[in-house]
């Protein structure tokens, strides 16, 4: 069997969670997608798939080889809509990755106007709290917020004025003793997002202030944090972002704005030479100044009060 197909339908097995998934997506039997599998997993030497009647499950070589293989049949897509020239029409699968809450407020809804724009396009938007490995995983583009390391992403910038702020409910704050410096939030009630620090938050720079806590309660979702501040149950850290709205509705009030460290920018990645590519170029385009009008509008928003 021709091996970058096995692959094709192996990665599709992975992402559909199960062979007869990876047979109805592919529109092959179960048994054409069995065999493609088994003669990888004999090619290498290795099991790939854990399989029990229902689901399977990447075994430790099996997720080394699938992101080998996305990286493989990127650069093979790459390859030959280059070799197709510059007339080729933006088409195919566009896989695109953003945190929870800017990939649902923000990023969705320029996604959705995009497929209405280039119907031969189809998406996979993967919404996750953190850094995804565009290239190991497959991904044509994300969506960043914050300053970015050094590398051979390519970064496009659309948004500039994003901050991290303390929040609370008016009805919390007139209830409890007056914050004026970050050492005040030692005797508050603390709602910690476990990426924004569990148990302590810095401010300022070179050196930054770290003030300790003892959280009242811990969430990994910002919906759950925003919820719980805004029905005053303590002090939560977010992005600008997340709390416009509820700021401009008087729903939260930010505190200790002055404390917080600079503004941060928000960028697209890209793979080098992903940018070559129909629909990642057209995305980009379209999307990169629509962002910019979002997050330039919700700064605004958030610090207005």
């Amino acid at each position: 069997m021709d091996r970058i197909d096995a692959m094709k339908i192996f990665v599709t097995a992975v992402d559909e969670g199960s062979l007869a998934g990876a047979a109805r997506k592919l529109r092959r039997s179960p048994t054409a997608v069995g065999r493609a599998i088994a003669s990888l997993e004999m090619h290498v030497g290795a099991e790939l798939l854990h399989r029990t009647t229902r689901s399977i499950r990447l075994s430790d070589a099996g997720v080394r080889y699938a992101e080998a293989c996305r990286r493989i049949l990127s650069e093979l897509e790459e390859a030959d809509i280059l070799a197709g020239g510059e007339r080729t029409a933006p088409r195919g699968m566009l896989t695109l990755t953003a945190p929870p809450i800017g990939g649902e407020e923000l990023l969705r809804p320029i996604l959705d106007a995009f497929l209405d724009e280039y119907p031969m396009v189809s998406a996979q938007l993967l919404l996750v709290d953190r850094a995804v490995n565009l290239v190991d995983e497959g991904v044509d583009i994300a969506l960043r917020v914050g300053l970015l390391p050094d590398s051979a992403l390519v970064a496009t910038r659309v948004g500039e004025g994003v901050r991290r702020v303390i929040v609370a409910s008016p009805s919390y704050l007139a209830e409890h003793p007056p914050i004026t410096d970050p050492a005040d939030l030692a005797s508050h009630q603390i709602v910690s997002l476990t990426h924004f620090g569990l148990q302590s938050w810095s401010f300022g720079e070179s050196p930054a202030r770290t003030v300790h806590f003892t959280p009242r309660l811990i969430v990994n979702s910002v919906r759950a944090a925003v919820a719980s501040a805004v029905a005053g149950r303590g002090l939560a850290r977010v992005y600008s972002y997340h709390i416009a709205e509820e700021v401009k509705l008087g729903r939260l009030q930010v505190v200790l704005a002055d404390a917080e460290p600079p503004v941060q920018p928000a960028h697209l990645l890209t793979p080098a030479g992903r940018l070559s590519v129909p629909k990642v170029r057209a995305f980009t385009d379209f999307a990169a100044p629509r962002l910019r009008a979002a997050f330039a509008r919700l700064a605004i928003d958030a610090q207005a009060l």
